[in-house]
């Protein structure tokens, strides 16, 4: 009984200091919003990448130009990746299924009084399945559009959107830095990738892009931004990655650090998982900081409450309640004070994560665990900082209190 009357009491005394109570409980409620909302956001940003990396297929390789330190050293890559080097490992590498080289450029697309500066890829046919993209409407680069350096295009669902609003796309005239092609095909909606809207890019052979567009040869043969390849099976994968590296080492006359990097789908899924998960913890102990701030908030309110209440310690101390009665009170009004900031804050914070899934392409990802440790912990800093004031007011000689009150 006298626990239940020592949590009536409390709750008597809260409700009783409604405004100081609540700027008490402000600094809880924000720090556990902001440590359940920051993980929540971090695992949701996590989980599109690893949707955006899936919807490339299972078994996909990538190769790009430069080692891993030059591609964290520098921005100018070296010109080490070819056409020729992707029809090596297209014929040559048995674990393989198809093989797409890409050239990229950022270039001014017109029709008529209508432009747009997009992405433009110069591609093969093999890039939609290599890509797992899809027609929506007409058709895609084929082997003689390569042959003949076609000034044919085909464009992203957005851009197409953009230059022809009101009319069908299909076998009109667009001029891309000035060159005039012919509209083939329309791609179906891909979404974004790594921050990139592919729905706005447009696609054209990628001879055509080399000799007429970009011009922008190594000294080795027709330079190449990117290389996507299918490997046969998933088992397949760490044998193609293998044989990948030994043909361009062999092509490239290599005898020491690779000019190239080879990556598969999981390894980079693992890159980009290590830094969501490194930014979800950097995030999550900032936030955690208000909590420690909400703690000692918590403390400051109750030594004042001590010195405000000396009157009534000293009067229940005269009509027989012990220290450990004054002890308890106090540390229950601390834990109720932090558990209900911890609630209202995880109420926040799931509020925050839902509100951030409804309006941006993360996913809703909340956390149980996250919410069991942030509250827990509120509840314990509250515990622990009412420790001290809850010592102080039990330790208060009772004549001392009535006659300083």
């Amino acid at each position: 009984m006298k626990f239940l009357e020592s949590v009536r009491m409390s709750v008597s005394t809260l409700t009783a200091h409604k405004m100081r109570s609540s700027l008490t409980m402000l600094g809880i409620i924000i720090g556990n919003a902001s440590v359940i909302g920051m993980v929540g956001i971090g695992q949701a940003a996590q989980k599109l990448a690893e949707d955006q990396f899936a919807s490339l297929g299972p078994n996909v390789l990538f190769i790009v130009p430069g080692s891993d330190e030059e591609r964290r050293t520098t921005f100018n890559l070296p010109k080490t990746l070819v056409l020729e080097d992707a029809e090596a490992i297209a014929e040559q590498v048995p674990t393989v299924n198809e093989v797409a080289p890409q050239i990229n450029s950022n270039q001014l697309i017109t029709y008529r009084d209508r432009n747009s500066n997009e992405l433009v890829v110069g591609a093969t046919p093999t890039f939609l399945s290599v890509r797992s993209f899809v027609i929506d409407k007409g058709r895609f680069i084929n082997d003689v559009d390569l042959k003949r350096n076609n000034r044919v295009i085909v464009l992203g669902p957005e851009i197409a959107d953009k230059l022809f609003p009101q009319q069908d796309a299909l076998g009109e005239q667009i001029r891309v830095k000035n060159i005039s092609f012919e509209v083939i095909g329309i791609m179906e909606a891909k979404g974004s990738f790594l921050g990139t809207n592919q729905d706005t890019s447009v696609y054209i052979p990628i001879t055509t892009m080399a000799n007429q567009l970009v011009g922008d040869t190594s000294p080795f043969g027709t330079q190449v931004n990117f290389i996507s390849v299918t490997a046969r099976d998933e088992n397949s994968i760490r044998a193609a990655s293998f044989q990948i590296e030994n043909l361009l080492r062999l092509r490239h006359k290599i005898v020491d650090r690779n000019d190239f990097t080879v990556r598969s789908q999981k390894d980079v899924l693992e890159i980009v998982g290590t830094v969501t998960d490194g930014l979800t913890i950097l995030l999550a102990a900032i936030a955690g900081i208000s909590l420690l701030v909400g703690g000692i908030g918590v403390m400051n309110i109750m030594l004042v409450s001590v010195t405000e209440r000396t009157q009534e310690i000293g009067l229940r101390k005269a009509i027989g309640a012990q220290e450990e009665d004054i002890l308890t009170q106090f540390l229950i009004e601390a834990t109720i004070l932090s558990a209900l900031g911890g609630v209202i804050g995880t109420g926040i914070g799931v509020s925050t994560i839902m509100l951030v899934g409804a309006v941006s392409p993360l996913t809703a990802a909340i956390s149980p665990v996250a919410i069991m440790v942030a509250v827990t912990v509120s509840g314990g800093i509250g515990l622990s900082f009412g420790v001290l004031p809850a010592k102080r007011a039990a330790k208060l000689d009772p004549i001392v209190a009535l006659r300083s009150a």
